[in-house]
């Protein structure tokens, strides 16, 4: 027998009959008393990405029927209301009677956490969400939830309020389809904002339909929109809603094509392979571009380990050695004088690596670490077989890529060279801190933070109205350099990111030479960008992004970066004051401080924070009582990695559309 047939067979024996799929497949965990209580600790928070991940529980469900080969097709439709509905074409979730809870599989589904078919391991042998909360916690967190399972040649319903079933299951129709399909509605009790974001759950789609390939997904909005992009279309009564479907045939290979869009590519081919190793599926695709940064996504059963672990290493492990083996072996290396690092391998590198295990192992809780031991030769192995194979077959492509590696270990020596000069000028300077930073009064890293702020005038306001027992204040001037295009030699000469790193105490490079960020003298808790509220304003707040997010990903992965956001509006009527940080509440504060006499009430629209007085920045930017901040965070390294490339590369057509697809109000002339 060909291990082809082989494998077949072992497939056929592991595929589940749709019988099987019963509620005797259903195993119970615990309960589901506290999630309305303490919502954040089952999904992170009761913002906008806790929100979303509401949607994102219900769909892996979907995606764990797919996975399980049950499933082709799953659609998410943000309704006219905001309330959510996702269907797949799957088993449909079992509804007969679980003897054990004395009711229906699917009620139990419904109220149950941790009560699901992924417990069991007949029934699934990989799952995304084995750590997720599951569809019971949306349905906890829910003013109402639906659930219509199409099964058995029927149609059953079911309606819920805040996790409480109205009644008891129904059968309600025949059907010749199988599936499920979920809506429910965010409590507003919980939820102070519950408008989906379109864009936020289409990335998450497109990522999944990326990683599993073969299978088809949807995002539909309902809410009318003005079909700015292109990608709406017209209902019924004239109105306009947007939708997108993802489909990949080839997975991971367009994965890292779609990424590198906007890059250009030094190497012909995608490098990609799909295998098995000690029984543990791993696909790899690799890239390489003309860029400066390292770009590698890991992910296990979907999950993007933001954080990396032991599948990382081993792919690390693996193009070193490989790599590094060829280049001596062709003599290339013969005139370097100094020796190859790690990180030389993967300058310009595009890479995503995804693995599926049936039970993964996560350092920490927040679930974006790997740590099962057993990745990291597999992956090894699997990297170790695919580059030996794709540099003996594609020597030109072979020999292209190690004069990359060469010009970046020779960046990599004159940026040590401009780091040891910086340190060697701060030890002459004493306290090694830059001159324009006005510091606080405390030594406690824990109660401080840092403004990083746009311009020498904006930066004396700033200073005037902190509280320098707390409050730092660094002025930039101007725009800091765009280090998306930059060598990192240059980037370490720029004086404006020379002070940045010197006055958060950060250093990057250690005895081994690495490009590691180096956070443990880290002097601040928060760092603030505050730049002006207009498009110049925009551009150095995107600049000083792109800069964290390439070189000190690690303070924004912890959560140190955050954006300060000055109000748009000041109206005033005698001595009362509104600031306003949209229209719709410059609109409220028009009509409830003019009372039907607008002409007693005006208004300032700020464009920069030089427009403020000190006691206004203050009040409103400032002050921790009443501020706005905006942390920066990453939930998908990939989109962040593919949209600071996309914004701040070389490539115009791409970022005027985006612009023109995610600006509400913009002017644009180039």
């Amino acid at each position: 027998m060909s291990n082809q047939e082989q494998g077949q067979e072992k497939k056929d024996q592991e595929k589940l009959n749709l019988k099987d799929y019963s509620a005797g497949s259903i195993q119970v965990l615990e309960g589901l008393e506290a999630v309305r209580k303490r919502p954040a600790m089952y999904i992170g928070d009761v913002s906008e990405k806790g929100l979303h991940h509401l949607v994102y529980e219900v769909v892996d469900n979907s995606i764990d029927e797919a996975l399980a080969g049950y499933s082709k097709n799953i659609d998410v439709v943000i309704n006219e209301d905001n309330s959510i509905t996702i269907m797949d074409d799957g088993r449909g979730i079992p509804v007969d009677y679980h003897e054990k809870e004395g009711r229906s599989a699917l009620e139990v589904v419904m109220t149950v956490l941790h009560a699901g078919g992924k417990f069991n391991k007949d029934s699934y042998k990989v799952s995304g969400g084995l750590h997720g909360v599951g569809v019971s916690c949306v349905n906890a967190l829910s003013s109402y939830l639906k659930a219509e399972i199409h099964r058995d040649s029927k149609i059953y319903f079911q309606e819920y309020k805040k996790g409480k079933p109205v009644g008891p299951i129904e059968e309600v129709g025949d059907t010749e389809k199988t599936g499920t399909i979920i809506t429910f509605m965010p409590d507003e009790e919980i939820f102070q904002m519950r408008d989906f974001n379109f864009e936020t759950l289409a990335s998450r789609l497109r990522e999944l339909a990326f990683l599993n390939k073969g299978i088809s997904l949807s995002i539909t909005d309902k809410r009318d929109v003005e079909d700015t992009n292109g990608n709406g279309s017209e209902d019924e009564n004239g109105g306009h809603y947007r939708h997108e479907k993802f489909y990949s045939e080839e997975g991971l290979k367009e994965f890292v094509e779609f990424l590198d869009a906007t890059r250009e590519k030094i190497i012909e081919d995608t490098i990609h392979v799909e295998t098995s190793k000690n029984d543990i599926p791993v696909e790899i695709a690799l890239q390489y571009n003309n860029s400066y940064s390292e770009n590698i996504h890991s992910y296990v059963n979907n999950i993007n380990t933001i954080e990396g672990g032991t599948h990382l290493a081993g792919f690390r492990r693996g193009l070193t050695r490989t790599l590094k083996n060829y280049a001596e072996k062709s003599g290339m290396l013969n005139k370097l004088k100094f020796s190859i690092s790690g990180d030389d391998f993967r300058e310009g590198l595009t890479g995503i690596i995804s693995v599926k295990v049936q039970e993964p192992q996560f350092e920490g809780q927040t679930k974006t670490k790997l740590g099962n031991s057993e990745l990291i030769g597999a992956v090894d192995q699997a990297t170790s077989e695919l580059l030996s194979n794709y540099l003996e077959e594609s020597p030109r492509d072979a020999r292209t890529i190690v004069k990359k590696v060469i010009t970046a270990a020779q960046a990599r020596h004159a940026a040590r060279k401009a780091r040891e000069l910086v340190q060697r000028k701060n030890a002459m300077n004493g306290s090694g801190l830059p001159g324009k930073l006005a510091d606080c009064s405390n030594r406690n890293a824990d109660n401080t933070e840092v403004y990083l702020v746009e311009g020498d005038s904006a930066g004396g306001t700033a200073k005037q109205g902190r509280d320098r027992r707390f409050q730092a204040i660094l002025p930039l001037k101007g725009k800091i350099l765009n280090v998306e295009k930059a060598l990192r030699s240059k980037i370490f000469e720029n004086d404006e990111i020379k002070n940045i790193f010197m006055a958060l105490g950060v250093t990057i490079g250690t005895e081994e030479d690495s490009k590691e960020l180096n956070i443990s003298k880290l002097r601040y808790n928060r760092i603030i960008i505050m730049c002006d509220a207009d498009v110049d304003g925009s551009h150095i707040e995107t600049l000083i992004m792109t800069f964290f997010f390439r070189y000190m990903t690690e303070l924004v992965k912890k959560g140190y970066l955050y954006i300060a956001t000055p109000p748009l509006y000041q109206i005033r009527r005698g001595k009362q004051i509104r600031y306003c940080w949209n229209e719709d509440e410059r609109k409220q504060a028009i009509e409830e401080l003019g009372s039907g006499k607008e002409a007693n009430v005006t208004q300032q629209r700020y464009k920069g924070l030089g427009e403020m007085t000190s006691e206004q920045l203050w009040e409103t930017t400032m002050n921790p009582e009443f501020r706005k901040l905006r942390q920066v965070t990453i939930d998908s390294a990939a989109e962040a990695d593919r949209i600071f490339s996309m914004l701040m590369g070389d490539d115009v057509l791409p970022r005027r559309e985006f612009i023109q697809s995610h600006a509400k109000y913009a002017n644009i002339d180039a």
